[in-house]
């Protein structure tokens, strides 16, 4: 949802509680649960993929599923998640509010999936009809014992929903890619204290 003024923290909380009730956006959910590079992207969606080497070592990864939990990722100053107390569970949604251009968007998703793993941590959820795009987003992290690696991939299948989305699509995609940078970024300068 698109707002050329800051939404009230009140609004918010009022389209997430209706956004419990409200199915997803898109079709048959788990585009991205279990998904590889290799996967078939639904027809009309786009998929974008990044995975980058964020630190090194056990503690890191531990340090980086704290990160996810307090929705570190997001924390971008133009990007953040309104309802950042809540827990990564399946079923619990999420506000996240954004700020580009001039123009506030909230868009709201469900936690469809997680994974708890002892070298892999991270959670997807979908859109529901509270949000400008449809489709899945994963966020993983996963640690090689062997070389110590940490990474962070981020998958997302998405195509616009909100009719602004559609028109500005090429602006949608580039701040999509944007928002995949840095929160790579981010979680990489969590780690390494920067």
């Amino acid at each position: 949802m698109f707002s050329l003024l800051k939404p009230a923290e009140s609004k918010i909380r009022h389209w997430l509680a209706t956004a419990q009730n409200l199915p997803l956006s898109y079709g048959p959910a788990g585009f991205t649960e279990g998904a590889s590079e290799l996967s078939q992207t639904p027809h009309g969606f786009v998929r974008d993929h990044t995975r980058s080497e964020i630190g090194r070592g056990k503690a890191q990864f531990q340090a980086a599923k704290y990160g996810f939990r307090a929705w570190a990722q997001f924390d971008l100053g133009w990007v953040r998640v309104v309802n950042a107390g809540t827990a990564i569970d399946p079923g619990q949604v999420v506000a996240v509010e954004a700020h580009t251009l001039g123009i506030w968007s909230v868009n709201i998703s469900r936690i469809l999936y997680v994974i708890d793993e002892e070298t892999r941590f991270g959670f997807g959820y979908g859109t529901t009809p509270l949000h400008v795009e449809r489709g899945e987003e994963r966020f993983l992290l996963e640690f090689d014992p062997a070389s110590g690696a940490v990474h962070y991939d981020l998958l997302a299948i998405s195509q616009p929903a909100h009719w602004l989305a559609k028109l500005g699509h090429p602006y949608a995609r580039s701040q999509q890619r944007r928002f995949a940078r840095e929160s790579h970024r981010r979680m990489r300068n969590l780690l390494s204290g920067t």
